[in-house]
C-alpha cells in the first residue's frame, strides 16, 4: 500500500467453501470495481433486490459473526474475514458475488483470501484514497468489555486484549499498525471455540459448518487440532482479524487509535454507531502523495471532504 490512490483487484477471483453456522455450499467471487464504488455485496442466487453495501448502519446481527442486510431484508453474514483482508491489503472498491446468504469459512482465516488476492495482484487508479480521520476521543463499554478510538495523526492502530478462564487461551493481547506491519499472522490467524461450547452453538442453529478443518477447538487445556496454532497469539490475533473487517463497515480506513478489551463483532459496530452520530467525531479526508504513512503527517497532502 504505497501508492495513495484507490486500489480494486485485478481479475475475477473465486471461492468454495461453506458457511461455518449455515452449514450451505457458497460459491464467491471478487471482482473489480470502479473508483469510488466502495466494497458491495451481490447476492447472485437472486434476481432483484440482491445488492447490500457492507455498511456499520446495515449491521442487522453480530451474534458470532456480522451479518449485514439490505432494505429488503436480503442478508450476507460473516462477512468479517473477508472485510479484514480487503481492509489490511488496502482495496477501497470491488464487488462482490455470492450465491448463499453466508461467505465460506474457508479455513477459518484471512489467509485463503489474501493468497488469492495477491496472486492476482491490484489495479490502480488515478484517484486519490479517502479515509476517516478521527477527531475526538469515543468510548463504548459493556460491563467489563470495552472499545475505544482516539485520534492519531499517522497511524491506524488496534490494541486488543482478551481474557478467558480457559488455561490455555488465558489473557492475551496484541498491538498492530494496520498501516505499517507485517499482518501474516493476523491474516493468518483462524477463529476459535471451546469444546464446551459446541452444544451452545447448535442449541442456537449455529455452527452447522463448524469442524476441524475451520476452526481452532479447545477442549480444557488441549488443541484439538493435529497441528496446534499457527502462531503463538493465534487467539487474540484472530480477534484483531475481525475487528478489521468490522471496522472496514465504515467505508473506508480509520487514521485512529483502537483500543479494545474483551470485545466483539457487537462493540465494534456499536463504536461506529456512535462515532457517526456526531460529525464532530471524524473527518472524511483525500490523500494526495506517494507513500504512505509518513504522508499522513503533511497535512498539506490532506484535503478534508466532509
Amino acid at each position: 500500500m504505497s501508492i495513495l490512490t484507490q486500489k480494486t483487484i485485478s481479475k475475477k477471483i473465486s471461492f468454495h467453501g461453506i458457511g461455518i453456522h449455515t452449514g450451505k455450499k457458497a460459491n464467491l467471487s471478487i471482482l473489480p470495481s470502479l473508483p469510488n464504488t466502495g466494497i458491495s455485496f451481490k447476492r447472485i442466487d437472486l434476481r432483484t433486490k440482491n445488492i447490500i453495501y457492507p455498511n456499520y448502519a446495515n449491521v442487522v446481527d453480530t451474534t458470532l459473526c456480522t451479518t449485514i442486510s439490505n432494505e429488503h431484508g436480503v442478508k450476507v453474514s460473516t462477512i468479517e474475514h473477508l472485510m479484514g483482508a480487503l481492509y489490511g491489503i488496502g482495496i477501497d472498491n470491488a464487488i462482490i458475488e455470492i450465491d448463499s446468504d453466508e461467505v465460506p469459512i474457508m479455513d477459518g482465516s484471512a489467509n485463503p483470501f489474501v493468497n488469492k488476492i495477491n496472486n492476482v495482484g491490484l489495479k490502480f487508479s488515478d484517484q486519490p484514497i479517502k479515509i476517516i480521520k478521527i477527531n475526538e476521543k469515543i468510548k463504548f463499554q459493556e460491563g467489563e468489555k470495552f472499545i475505544s478510538v482516539d485520534k492519531s495523526n499517522v497511524s491506524g492502530d488496534i490494541e486488543f486484549e482478551i481474557k478467558y478462564n480457559n488455561k490455555l487461551i488465558g489473557t492475551q493481547k496484541n498491538k498492530i499498525n494496520v498501516f505499517e506491519d507485517k499482518l501474516n499472522d493476523i491474516y493468518n490467524s483462524r477463529t476459535f471455540c471451546l469444546y464446551e461450547d459446541i452444544e451452545k452453538l447448535k442449541k442456537m442453529n449455529l455452527g452447522k459448518g463448524g469442524s476441524l478443518e475451520n476452526a481452532i477447538v479447545i477442549k480444557e487445556n488441549e488443541i484439538l487440532n493435529e497441528n496446534g496454532l499457527r502462531n503463538k497469539l493465534e487467539f487474540v490475533n484472530h480477534k484483531i482479524l475481525d475487528c478489521m473487517g468490522d471496522l472496514f463497515l465504515s467505508g473506508y480506513k480509520i487514521i485512529g487509535s483502537i483500543k479494545c478489551s474483551q470485545g466483539g463483532h457487537k462493540l465494534t459496530n456499536q463504536l461506529l454507531r456512535k462515532i457517526f452520530n456526531d460529525q464532530n467525531n471524524y473527518s472524511l479526508i483525500e490523500i494526495k502523495g506517494k507513500q504512505l504513512p509518513h504522508t499522513f503527517a503533511n497535512y498539506h497532502n490532506l484535503k478534508s471532504i466532509a
